[in-house]
Parts: C-alpha cells; sequence; structure tokens
C-alpha cells in the first residue's frame, strides 16, 4: 500500500515538472521597443501578446470576444462604447486594473509624443470613468472598427504605476496584466518573460519561463529548432515546409494570413507627383496585372504555400467580396492595352523592392513575365528600412509591400485609400471609395458593411491603385512535444493551454 502511495505521489511530481517547463520562441527579427503605443513592429505584437492582456481578443474566426472587457455596447447612436470591465484583474507591479487605468491608457495612446496609435484613436473624443469597473469611451462620429483597434495594440493595457515611474524608460521595464512578466532583454539576442502568478487566468498558463530569440535567418531559425534549441520557430520558409513535415520531431501549424502583399503604384504623390511616370495611366496598370500570373509567383518563390488573391482581406474573410475573380495572365491583352495607352513599343517601370531574397524572387518573376508583354520592369533593391522611407517621400513608381492585417476591413484599406490617411503614400483620392469606406465605418449592420466593402474592392479592382498578389501563411514548425498550439490568422504566439 505504501509503494503503491509512493508511486503515485511520484507521478504526481514528475507530471507536474514536466509542465513546469521552459519554452523558447524563435523570432524572424528583434522587436522595436516594447511599448504598445510606440512600436510598430509584428515581432513586437508577438511577444506583447504574452507580456499586455487587450480589452478584447479575437478568436480563430476573427470574432471579437472578452479579454480585459466582459462586455460592451455601442450608445448615443454608435457615438458611444461602454465596456464592463473584468474585476480583480492586477498589472504586473501590483496596481489594480480597473476604470481609471483604461482612461490613463487610452488617453496616454491618443496624447503621448511619438504614439504610433493616435490615428486608431482619432475619433475618440473622452473617456469617461462611470464606476470603477465600467468606462464610457466617447467619440466624435461613429467609428465601428474602434472594437477591431482595442484587440491590438490600441487596447493593450500598461501599468499607469510604471509609466509614472519610468517615463520614458517604460519600454525597458514594460509592465502589463499578461500572463508572463518582464524579466529581462539584452538587444538582438533574447527577452525573457516569466510566468506572473498572480494573472486572472493564470491556471490555463503552463510555462515557467518563455524566450524570445530573434533569429532573422529562416534556416538557422529551423536548424534550432532541429537540434533542440527552439520549441517553436516562427515564419518558416515556404520552400522548408515538406522538409518539416517529414522530420517526425516535428509538425508545422499554420494559418491564412489576415494580411496581403502587392505592388503599390505612384499615381502622383510627393516627389513624384508631377513626374511623368506610365504608371499614372490606368490602362498601363490593367497592362501590367494581366502579363503577370499570381500561380506562377506562388509555385516559384513559395513552393504552392500561399494563396493568390487580388483582394485586400483574406480568403477565408466574411468580408471578401464575391464575383471578383482574380484575372489570369493574358499576354496579348496586356500588350493590347499598353498600345491603347500609347506605348507602341513598350513601357518601362522602375519597380522598387527590399534586399531579401523573398521580395529579389518575386521581383525577377515579376520581371521576367512583364518582359514578354512589352513591360521593362528595372528593379531598384535597397534594404526594407530605406524602401519605407523612400515610399514615403514618393520616391518611386511601382513598390512591392505587405501589409500584416488587421482583423476589421477597415484596418486594411481605409489608411491607403482615405483621402490624406497616414499610408496613403501613392496619392489615391476617389469620391465613390472615400464615400462607401467612410459609410462603412459608421454602420453597424454587418450585412450592409460587407456590401459597402465589396463595392469598394470592385472599384479599386477598377483604378488598380495596388495589384494584390497574395495572402501569405502564417506557419509555425514546432517540436512535436508541444501540444494544443492554435494558430490565428493574425501571427499571434497565444500561449493559452499550451503545454
Amino acid at each position: 500500500m505504501k509503494m503503491k502511495t509512493l508511486s503515485l505521489l511520484l507521478l504526481a511530481v514528475m507530471a507536474q515538472t514536466a509542465q513546469a517547463k521552459d519554452i523558447t520562441i524563435g523570432l524572424n527579427s528583434d522587436p522595436d521597443a516594447l511599448d504598445p503605443d510606440t512600436s510598430t513592429t509584428m515581432v513586437g505584437r508577438e511577444v506583447y501578446t504574452s507580456l499586455f492582456d487587450k480589452l478584447v481578443d479575437i478568436d480563430q474566426q476573427l470574432n471579437i470576444i472578452p479579454m480585459l472587457a466582459t462586455s460592451w455596447g455601442w450608445v448615443d447612436h454608435n457615438q458611444g462604447l461602454v465596456m464592463k470591465l473584468r474585476q480583480g484583474v492586477k498589472f504586473q507591479d501590483g496596481t489594480d486594473f480597473d476604470a481609471e487605468a483604461v482612461k490613463f491608457n487610452l488617453e496616454r495612446s491618443i496624447n503621448l509624443k511619438g504614439s504610433r496609435r493616435k490615428g486608431e484613436l482619432s475619433v475618440v473624443k473622452s473617456v469617461e470613468v462611470v464606476d470603477k469597473n465600467t468606462v464610457k469611451i466617447n467619440l466624435t462620429k461613429p467609428f465601428i472598427p474602434l472594437l477591431a483597434a482595442l484587440a491590438d495594440r490600441a487596447g493593450m493595457m500598461v501599468s499607469p504605476t510604471a509609466v509614472k515611474k519610468e517615463g520614458d524608460k517604460f519600454a525597458q521595464h514594460p509592465v502589463g496584466t499578461g500572463p508572463y512578466q518582464f524579466e529581462s532583454r539584452i538587444a538582438q539576442d533574447r527577452i525573457v518573460l516569466t510566468k506572473f502568478k498572480g494573472y486572472w487566468d493564470a491556471e490555463h498558463y503552463h510555462f515557467d519561463k518563455v524566450t524570445f530569440l530573434p533569429l532573422p535567418d529562416s534556416t538557422i531559425r529551423l536548424a534550432n529548432l532541429e537540434s533542440g534549441q527552439l520549441d517553436i520557430a516562427e515564419r518558416v520558409a515556404p520552400t522548408d515546409i515538406e522538409k518539416v513535415k517529414s522530420n517526425p520531431k516535428l509538425k508545422v501549424i499554420e494559418a491564412t494570413s489576415i494580411g496581403y502583399n502587392g505592388i503599390i503604384f505612384n499615381l502622383g504623390y510627393g516627389a513624384n507627383k508631377d513626374k511623368d511616370m506610365a504608371v499614372k495611366n490606368p490602362l498601363v496598370r490593367e497592362a501590367f496585372e494581366y502579363a503577370i500570373d499570381r500561380n506562377v509567383i506562388n509555385q516559384v518563390v513559395f513552393a504552392n504555400q500561399y494563396i493568390p488573391d487580388n483582394q485586400w482581406v483574406s480568403t477565408e474573410s466574411d468580408y471578401h467580396a464575391p464575383n471578383l475573380p482574380v484575372p489570369q495572365r493574358d499576354v496579348e491583352k496586356a500588350k493590347a492595352l499598353l498600345k491603347q495607352a500609347g506605348y507602341t513599343n513598350g513601357v518601362s517601370i522602375e519597380l522598387m523592392i527590399a534586399n531579401t531574397s523573398e521580395a529579389t524572387q518575386i521581383g525577377q518573376v515579376i520581371q521576367a513575365m512583364a518582359g514578354e508583354a512589352g513591360i521593362n520592369i528595372k528593379l531598384k533593391t535597397m534594404d526594407f528600412a530605406t524602401t519605407l522611407q523612400v515610399e514615403n517621400k514618393g520616391e518611386y513608381e511601382a513598390y512591392i509591400l505587405g501589409w500584416s492585417g488587421r482583423v476589421d476591413p477597415d484596418g486594411n484599406i481605409y489608411s491607403f485609400y482615405g483621402k490624406g490617411a497616414p499610408l496613403n503614400e501613392n496619392g489615391f483620392d476617389d469620391e465613390q471609395v472615400q464615400s462607401l469606406l467612410d459609410t462603412a465605418r459608421t454602420e453597424q449592420d454587418v450585412a450592409k458593411r460587407k456590401a459597402l466593402y465589396a463595392q469598394a474592392m470592385t472599384r479599386v479592382t477598377q483604378l488598380r491603385p495596388w495589384i494584390y498578389l497574395y495572402h501569405p501563411k502564417w506557419q509555425w514548425a514546432i517540436s512535436s512535444n508541444i501540444k494544443h498550439f492554435t494558430p490565428f490568422g493574425d501571427g499571434m504566439p497565444r500561449l493559452r493551454d499550451v503545454e
């Protein structure tokens, strides 16, 4: 009897020890500042998912679900959002999470010098504390996409106490309400988080320590996973997927991204506003689209792993417009369109790309296909950060660019197509599209919003300020020992229930 009891105790201890394991995740780059108000990187959001809770979150179907807010409702003709807050929640420094903390956070996001959340919260007029566990967000006008913004960095809550204590150095000692708290960071080497035992949902988080390692080379990330130095490696190269699948010690977990990649054309913006460029002619842009084959790009560059498409939302999104098929390649039609545009002997277009192997391959494939239709593509290559600066100044003609995507379609389009919007860096200005997007922002009825975005997408496919190419997949290679890791379209590694 004693031996049986001892064996049971030993098994229990072994199970507990096995469960209390550390986990190491390989990222494709080093995040910027660990402050949701000032950061811009995708990998930063991946770390934040463990460090900061948000007011609301999403499920795998991209529906808004409770997190720090347990319920909410629109009032005042959709110009007010009332949120009931989860009670008993603490920040990792012991500060209470309540309505005052929400007010502090949203006002910081709006007023902080250098905040990258100002645009997402530009319609917020005031934040009102109704009571300790209720907050009301008053808007200057109806803005239904606000909930989606609060499911991202604009809704991440930081400790008011820590902000007041650390000031500009908050990012060096970040404090949130998430399941894991900040321990240390060595730039370009690692970020270490430890389990926050006071977390309101702690029983669903099973690791004592989470370590993020920035490893920009996908081959090196995979090698580290194969050797056991990593438990999870993000953004595996599509050409390595079959290799991972053939390894019994590894597995692939994937989800279609809510983002997209495409080609943006300068229609008259910035430094090139008055420059005579062929891409300003809509017939040339149409010829460009008919000269390329999205399936060939997917096959040659991505081993058929990605999703060729011509829209700004995922093919799995409810907002993906029907009856807008991807145009098939037609070289003769492309040639005819060029002649119609006045380019009888062909045309030259400068295409800017980042100096990554992936962007270079895409550029070369497009260059080869377009050349057959009489479009001479001149590739202009530079590092990614510089391409963004060049785009911002308008010193480009065409540019291959990706967007990580947002839950609400407004986050994928308005900033690019709205007149004077922060990411409208090609000079697109169309009254019909503007009206449709403005109306969709104020419409709460989902069916009506779908119809509005479908009309806008139809118009955009005719004008082609962008040519959308594909939706990537978030492809994670993980050790077969990792259980219950669930992929989401926003690419965030959620560790709830992962063992």
